[in-house]
């Protein structure tokens, strides 16, 4: 572990305005006012690159974090001429986030959702002798494996089976991860149920999501990369989203920026997408309610079944929750585009054609969101757009190693009685 000296920061209610310190793992407003994130405040308010620590860790004056763990990559940023000009775009930067040595980019997972894990593993923590609970459509669930498992770090993750293809590593996982599902057919929702079951356990604490600062701010060091390379904000941050907590990070970062005064004053336009027909942020948004419209389960699950890019899958995102994507998109603008599977599968094709490597399916929607906006003609050519791809090089990086699979442990019913979760989850540990 690299000798490190804890960030300072502390923590801050948006929707209250009050200030406290991070002593056991805050995910709330003490004051339990109405439902709102709280936001890291550091005491750095210019960004300090760090370059002789590892990984994601150089942008440690910007996390919440008292400690670095082993493994670490960080997000990369160049200047895209390939795709650029077959959009005709001057000024397209891609913040590129998986494996792809040849770039420095040397996240295994193949998803910035690593940027997630080490940022929030490395969080100071008062539940050191109890077991985080992790809920995932599949990437955030590969990251934490990884993380938790080289740095020995308990975790429970809950995935649907359904999407257990999205648990591939090229070494053995140590036990202290374990793996459990809810049954196929579910989603994305119904691991969220799993899980917080599963926090009902005495020991058991919840990772947090998009409530944990760590989280978000993990994430939006792909702002850092991108802003710290350019040198100036972005006019554009083009992402695709199942829970939209990275364009609410992408925003946050962007504030920090504005605080900072040595990139600019602009606010990047958020130019999100979402898998079609699986919509719900696209639906609110275009509705422009603050609250998620009436959404079927049954409906929602055949949609998410019929979408390529699975981890866009989220049917309660932070959405209208105080500090959320709606409040972001409000603050800086935006649009959500739709995608469909033959659109994302063209423009993955496009990416690795134009800039050379594969792209996983959520970043290949965030392509092909550009690819629209460029079509309808509603971007300046010239404009400094940030291109986010969440995740890529995984068939790059499954060709050079011998892959294996997690399996769950245990598999539970889309309702199942909570005595028995909780029963068989205790056995586990």
């Amino acid at each position: 572990m690299t000798s490190f000296t804890k960030t300072k920061y502390h923590l801050q209610s948006l929707c209250c305005g009050e200030r406290f310190e991070d002593k056991n793992w805050e995910l709330n407003c003490p004051n339990n006012d109405e439902p709102s994130l709280i936001r890291a405040i550091y005491d750095n308010k210019q960004l300090k690159v760090d370059e002789s620590l590892s990984g994601l860790y150089k942008f440690a004056s910007w996390l919440p974090i008292s400690k670095t763990l082993t493994g670490s990559g960080a997000p990369v940023t160049y200047k895209s001429t390939g795709l650029a000009n077959q959009l005709g775009l001057t000024n397209l930067y891609v913040t590129f986030n998986g494996y792809w040595p040849e770039k420095g980019a040397l996240m295994e997972t193949g998803t910035f959702k690593e940027c997630e894990a080490y940022s929030v593993c490395a969080r100071h923590n008062a539940n050191t002798k109890g077991v985080m609970v992790v809920a995932s459509a599949g990437n955030t669930a590969r990251a934490f494996a990884k993380v938790c498992s080289d740095n020995k770090i308990p975790v429970l993750i809950c995935v649907p089976k359904d999407n257990l293809n999205a648990l591939w590593f090229s070494k053995k996982i140590d036990p202290c991860v374990k793996l459990i599902a809810a049954e196929s057919g579910g989603d994305y929702f119904d691991a969220i149920h799993l899980s917080n079951l599963a926090c009902h356990i005495e020991g058991f604490y919840p990772e947090g999501g998009a409530k944990n600062v760590a989280r978000r701010d993990g994430m939006g060091t792909t702002v850092l990369s991108a802003v710290t390379f350019i040198g100036k904000i972005p006019d554009l941050y083009f992402q695709a989203i199942g829970s939209g907590t990275g364009a609410i990070a992408a925003w946050e970062a962007n504030l920090r920026f504005l605080e900072d005064g040595r990139y600019g004053t602009t606010k990047m336009k958020l130019m999100l997408s979402q898998n079609a027909p699986f919509l719900p942020i696209k639906e609110a948004w275009d509705a422009d309610s603050r609250q998620m419209l009436p959404m079927n389960d049954e409906e929602a699950r055949k949609q998410v079944e019929e979408i390529d890019a699975k981890v866009l899958s989220n049917r309660k995102p932070p959405y209208s929750i105080i500090g959320g994507l709606f409040d972001a998109m409000k603050d800086a603008g935006g649009e959500v585009f739709a995608v469909t599977n033959q659109e994302a599968a063209d423009a993955a094709i496009i990416f690795l054609e134009t800039e050379g490597n594969d792209i996983e399916p959520a970043a290949a929607v965030a392509v092909a969101s550009l690819v629209q906006a460029v079509k309808e003609g509603n971007i300046d050519k010239n404009a400094t757009i940030m291109l986010n791809i969440t995740g890529g090089g995984i068939e790059k990086f499954k060709l050079e190693n011998k892959i294996t699979y997690l399996e769950p442990l245990l598999v539970f019913p889309l309702n199942p009685e909570p005595h028995s979760v909780f029963e068989k989850i205790k056995q586990l540990f």
